[in-house]
């Protein structure tokens, strides 16, 4: 699959952290980017459309990046959806419990757009690369 006609998803309260990963996944090759601010905005775009892969904050005021993945993994079209964690929280218990709930790939802040480029390619469905 092109990286091109990947539809990804990327959730934070963070504007500005929202623009820095989609601007990284740009850099990649990804043109299909969209946005959410909150949890409800991601579930929402996830059921009007075809996201292929769901980059998600674990810390989001009201709803957590956990509760999204947990609301997705309930949804049997969505069990498989690659889904990337990020946090600037290191803490072993919310690493595992990201993992238990279906997270493919867990990333902690700061990090550099060659380790995020890392990570994508590892969970993108297909090959992704050119």
């Amino acid at each position: 699959m092109a990286k091109a006609s990947v539809k990804i998803l990327v959730v934070d309260d963070s504007r500005v952290m929202r623009r820095i990963i989609s601007s990284f996944l740009a850099k990649m090759g990804f043109s299909d980017i969209l946005e959410a601010s909150d949890v409800g905005a991601a579930l929402k775009i996830i059921a009007a459309g075809q996201v292929a892969v769901v980059i998600s904050d674990y810390s989001m005021p009201g709803r957590s990046g956990l509760e999204l993945l947990k609301a997705i993994r309930r949804d049997p079209a969505n069990r498989e959806m690659p889904f990337v964690m990020i946090t600037a929280e290191a803490q072993l218990g919310q690493i595992v419990a990201a993992f238990r709930e279906g997270a493919h790939q867990y990333i902690t802040k700061p990090f550099t757009s060659e380790y995020m480029e890392y990570i994508i390619n590892k969970v993108v469905p297909g090959d992704g690369r050119h």
